[in-house]
């Protein structure tokens, strides 16, 4: 997979692939590596994030599974802390002062949508979309300044990402803001079942060559 575009500013930003899930809803077959029309799930969004950032990491604590993509990998520096222990290490890792943060079971990441939410950084330290399902903390940018606060929830146990927002600068992303990039709100789908699997085949096959 090889950048198409110039990347978003350069050196600032970097794209934060979380693959650490268990699977638990797919039968325990690591969703990730499943395919949508011949391309596996983090194959599709890595090949996103590859056009618009100069660096982009997964986070995962089974590389040989991703060794394909070519991809910087790193493990999680706490183990079994969930997205947010993710979030912590793809920021402390990445070399941009920015991360936009999605998981691997996300096939249909759009980059007018990302491009659109780091555009905002400027306002905030955590550029969040918000849909009718509420915030959505795994498609969402996060400044480097986050990571103290992080780090506390950590420390306390508490694994919840939207639970440190209280303590930062937020910009909330509106589903208005964000309809004329994906009408269908496509970007935010995630295959967590079979039946979710068996929907985004049948959405590649509709809108895709």
């Amino acid at each position: 997979m090889s950048a198409k575009k110039q990347p978003i500013q350069q050196g600032l930003i970097s794209g934060i692939l979380l693959a650490g899930g268990e699977s638990r809803r797919m039968g325990r077959v690591n969703k990730a590596l499943l395919r949508v029309r011949g391309r596996t799930i983090i194959e599709r969004s890595a090949g996103i994030l590859l056009q618009l950032f100069p660096e982009v990491l997964v986070i995962t604590n089974s590389p040989d599974d991703f060794s394909f993509l070519g991809l910087p990998m790193h493990g999680d520096i706490y183990p079994g802390r969930g997205s947010l222990g993710g979030l912590y290490t793809g920021l402390t890792l990445c070399t941009g002062q920015w991360g936009f943060l999605a998981a691997c079971d996300m096939p249909f990441l759009n980059g007018a949508v990302i491009e659109h939410l780091t555009d905002l950084r400027g306002e905030a330290d955590v550029i969040i979309p918000r849909l009718p399902g509420g915030l959505e903390p795994l498609h969402a940018v996060y400044a480097k300044e986050c990571l103290p606060y992080i780090r506390d929830l950590l420390a306390s146990g508490d694994l919840k990402i939207i639970d440190f927002l209280k303590r930062v600068r937020v910009r909330e992303v509106s589903e208005e803001e964000l309809y004329p990039y994906d009408p269908e709100f496509r970007f935010i789908m995630n295959v967590n079942t079979p039946k979710d699997l068996e929907e985004a085949q049948l959405i590649a096959q509709e809108i895709e060559p």
